[in-house]
């Protein structure tokens, strides 16, 4: 009896993205721009944020389709302390070379210090919670995002994502995707019996 070893590598299937964000849009502008420090048009179109997101991607099926978590803190429009947390499921649109993108959706929680805090701040309905909350809040079922990666070399990528949230939640942030290393196939011993000549 003859054995042959067989050993092979597993495609990285998991990665862990740290992204800095980043940048919100309003495309209507907004009637609270005046409580906003980082808003160089005064109108609220566009506002620069503090802070960073955390994001787990595991891919059911490579390079096809993946579950992700991501968590975010960072200082809001108001540059009070917000974030929010989410979980979704995504799919690559396409990928050619080292270009990649990504879309997909989820449930994400949202959530800011209360604005009733600030002086002279209008409420537009969008946040939940009143005046008597230390923190107002918005669960969003069907938010979503688009992310484009760029690979710098076999474990990492230049990553960037666009939060499509219209009118209220668009975003722009940018980081480093990072794929997990995997661990080799161990050798798996192949029998091959010679024929029996009879």
């Amino acid at each position: 009896m003859i054995t042959i070893s067989v050993a092979g590598q597993v495609k990285a299937q998991s990665n862990l993205n740290l992204k800095f964000f980043g940048l919100s849009l309003h495309p209507k502008g907004d009637v609270n721009a005046p409580l906003m420090p980082l808003n160089p048009d005064k109108k609220g179109y566009l506002v620069f944020n503090l802070g960073g997101t955390l994001g787990y991607e595991h891919f059911l099926k490579p390079d096809k389709f993946s579950l992700k978590a991501i968590q975010a803190v960072y200082s809001d429009c108001a540059a009070q302390l917000g974030g929010f947390t989410h979980v979704g499921v995504r799919w690559v649109i396409f990928k050619k070379g080292k270009h990649s993108l990504n879309g997909g959706f989820g449930p994400t929680l949202v959530y800011r210090r209360n604005w009733y805090e600030l002086e002279n701040y209008e409420d537009s309905g969008f946040f939940d919670g009143g005046k008597k909350v230390k923190y107002q809040y918005k669960f969003i079922p069907y938010a979503g995002e688009f992310e484009y990666n760029l690979a710098l070399n076999d474990q990492y990528e230049f990553s960037t994502t666009f939060i499509p949230g219209y009118p209220s939640l668009m975003s722009l942030s940018f980081g480093i995707r990072y794929w997990l290393p995997q661990k080799e196939k161990a050798p798996v011993s192949v029998p091959i019996y010679p024929a029996v000549r009879r």
